[in-house]
């Protein structure tokens, strides 16, 4: 249960931190945070059940992306805003450190598994990214369709 507790507050944080840097209105570093803490959540418990990191992150990158879209509409503001501050807890930024520590030190190896890891991650970001603006692009259509009386 603390480690629960400490994932989403630590993911809250990089998620708020991130939002700050990248100029975010004040009003909505919280709702950032907030989108960032979930998806964190989302991955950690995949992962938690037992599901392959790469699976997990796109679950937790589909999330992001999902509120992300919620959130913009709600508050009238771009998409991005959300989704970019949101995801950065999901980013592997630390293994692509280790694969290139890896590499400087001569563990080729491990260093290569390390990268196609961290090649695999971002990958299933923008995956879970794009997956989610394909639902959301196609609920449009349908819905225009129906406001104009095709459907």
């Amino acid at each position: 249960m603390w480690e629960l507790i400490e994932q989403a507050i630590t993911s809250f944080i990089a998620s708020f931190a991130f939002a700050m840097i990248f100029h975010t209105p004040p009003k909505l570093l919280m709702k950032c945070g907030f989108i960032g803490m979930l998806g964190w959540i989302s991955y950690w418990g995949s992962v938690s059940l037992h599901i392959d990191e790469v699976p997990a992150t796109i679950i937790g990158a589909f999330l992001v992306a999902v509120l992300s879209q919620v959130f913009a509409r709600r508050y009238k503001t771009p998409v991005i805003i959300f989704s970019v501050a949101g995801i950065i807890p999901l980013v592997p930024g630390g293994m692509a450190y280790d694969a290139m520590r890896k590499f400087v030190e001569n563990d080729y190896y491990y260093a290569v598994s390390l990268a196609a890891k961290a090649f695999l991650i971002s990958g299933s970001i923008a995956i879970g990214l794009m997956f989610s603006e394909v639902i959301n692009q196609l609920m449009y259509k349908r819905k225009t369709r129906k406001s104009n009386g095709s459907i």
